[in-house]
């Protein structure tokens, strides 16, 4: 299925690396105007110029801690102030650290919920007015399947991703009579450099290497739902069933999986 943006402005948090930098690439491929939201502002110009000689496409970008909320909240305003229309959302910055709770730093656990889950509320919030405004919008929201399945070591991630999900589908129906769509994207391990800081050793990625979902895959998946009614998109499929037979049957799983479940 290829989907065409030709028109659609659409605002993507963590745009310069990884899974954001590939939406950017497939907006830009499928005729959209990505707006690029991101700390580095080396990689957003850099990014820019890419799509512009790519595709003949030009990117927007704006720099954003987004663990400021008033930083975002500055910026939201700048966009909109410089943009007509905004038609789509995607919240895709994220964090993590795969470590025990009781070895955790406090100030890591409240990266995580910063990034992970105030800065997807906060944006959230700012555009839905404007969305509603104009009775349409697309709202995706980058989640986990670990919001699914718990495993040692996430617990402070996997809660993250569990908020994001409970937050996502809640906000679904809230506004559901202004035709804009709200999205859950539920992955396993994506080969970016999330893992630089959730597992610098390098032990997970070694153990899920050959699993590893490759961020291209996981872009083109999105941008392909743009503007549908998808409610959830799920990779891979093998996890997204593991994740269905583990809320029915939760202690067996556990048991049975105990080694993989173990290898953060």
């Amino acid at each position: 299925m290829q989907t065409s943006l030709q028109g659609k402005k659409i605002v993507v948090t963590g745009a310069s690396s990884g899974i954001g930098e590939m939406l950017v690439r497939k907006i830009a491929a499928s005729g959209g105007t990505p707006i690029m939201l991101a700390r580095s502002l080396d990689k957003l110009r850099q990014l820019q110029e890419q799509i512009k000689e790519e595709y003949q496409v030009k990117g927007y970008y704006y720099k954003v801690d987004l663990t400021n909320l008033e930083e975002v909240d500055e910026v939201v305003v700048q966009v909109m102030r410089e943009h007509e229309t905004i038609d789509a959302l995607i919240n895709n910055a994220g964090v993590g650290l795969f470590q025990y709770v009781d070895e955790t730093k406090w100030q890591d656990i409240e990266l995580m919920f910063q990034v992970n889950v105030l800065a997807v509320i906060r944006m959230t919030k700012l555009f839905l007015p404007y969305f509603k405004a104009n009775n349409a919008g697309h709202i995706v929201n980058i989640a986990s399947q670990a919001g699914k399945i718990s495993t040692p070591k996430s617990a402070v991630y996997a809660s993250t991703k569990h908020a994001i999900i409970g937050f996502t589908n809640a906000l679904r129906q809230e506004i559901v009579a202004h035709n804009i769509a709200v999205t859950a994207v539920n992955l396993g391990p994506v080969r970016t450099n999330f893992f630089s800081l959730a597992d610098p050793e390098g032990s997970y990625q070694e153990n899920v290497n050959k699993y590893m979902l490759e961020p291209e895959k996981v872009a083109m998946k999105i941008t392909q739902h743009l503007f549908t009614s998808k409610r959830e998109i799920n990779m891979p499929l093998w996890m997204d069933l593991g994740s269905r037979f583990y809320q029915v049957f939760p202690g067996i799983m556990e048991k049975v999986l105990k080694k993989q479940f173990n290898k953060k």
